[in-house]
């Protein structure tokens, strides 16, 4: 099962200590899981971004055994760290990654927002350590603490989204991942995930947590600057650059809408994301070159 995800190209492969992993087996896995990511040093998965593990949580007995397992890999980049509900639980995870991690590059934590405790608590958690790199939404432990029936809408979900993503803004956390979509089999489950994906790309997250691999081409998809947004950007850059260039404006108009810094800097992470994707900037712009602002 971990060689499989050899074959994967996406941005991040999680492993998980946690939910997947009964009580009895725990030392097996983590003795597989330590000897998969120690075999990484010379055999790196190329497309795969960044190797997490998903430990089990502070407040249980197997958190200590999981870190000492897996921190000290060369083949792991990040910690993910259920249930944070509290500033002290990353502390936790920080000080034995610090005692821990010797010779190999520095490890990121993501932190998985489950509980009403850790909803309230996010600020204090966002700020608890440089090491996190990432906030990431668990609906269903959160319906289950709060008794929220989870619907298609996600509706009764839409005030924790917006305080995971602000909070992930706020502190220049790079990465706010949303909700696992749990039904992914045949057309339906593929609507379903293209229309949480859209939702979620439009509340403001960047990423999203996915179970199975027929998942990552609609996430990756959704998630990347669509051509109609790209080429939007493209040429609110070119003619932004004209506009203050020749006739020192700060504001100027693109098919009838203003143009005005804030609508610039969006147009920048549009092309700047974009990039990252791999996507053709250079063609569009290439394309607009003779655009001139109105």
């Amino acid at each position: 099962m971990l060689a499989k995800s050899h074959s994967l190209t996406i941005d991040c492969v999680a492993y998980d200590l946690e939910d997947s992993v009964a009580p009895d087996q725990k030392q097996h896995a983590r003795e597989a899981l330590g000897s998969f990511l120690s075999s990484l040093k010379h055999d790196r998965p190329k497309g795969i971004g960044e190797i997490a593990v998903r430990v089990n949580a502070t407040d249980t007995k197997h958190i200590e055994d999981d870190l000492r397992a897996v921190v000290d890999t060369p083949g792991l980049n990040t910690i993910v760290l259920p249930k944070v509900q509290t500033a002290a639980d990353i502390h936790f995870v920080t000080d034995a990654i610090r005692h821990l991690r010797q010779n190999h590059s520095p490890l990121s934590i993501i932190a998985l927002i489950e509980t009403a405790k850790g909803l309230i608590n996010l600020n204090e958690i966002s700020a608890a350590s440089s090491l996190i790199s990432g906030l990431a939404f668990a609906a269903e432990d959160f319906c289950h603490d709060l008794s929220i029936t989870r619907t298609p809408s996600l509706t009764e979900l839409l005030f924790a989204r917006s305080a995971i993503v602000t909070a992930a803004r706020a502190h220049e956390i790079p990465s706010a991942i949303d909700l696992v979509t749990t039904s992914f089999r045949g057309e339906d489950g593929t609507r379903h995930l293209e229309l949480e994906c859209t939702d979620g790309k439009r509340l403001g997250f960047n990423g999203k947590q996915l179970i199975h691999p027929s998942q990552t081409e609609v996430a990756q998809r959704v998630f990347s600057p669509s051509q109609e947004e790209l080429l939007w950007a493209v040429k609110v850059m070119i003619g932004n650059a004209k506009a203050l260039a020749g006739q020192g404006r700060g504001a100027w108009t693109l098919d009838g809408k203003m143009i005005d810094v804030p609508v610039v800097k969006r147009a920048e992470a549009v092309v700047a994301k974009a990039e990252a994707c791999g996507m053709d900037v250079q063609a569009l712009r290439d394309t607009w070159k003779d655009l001139q602002p109105q």
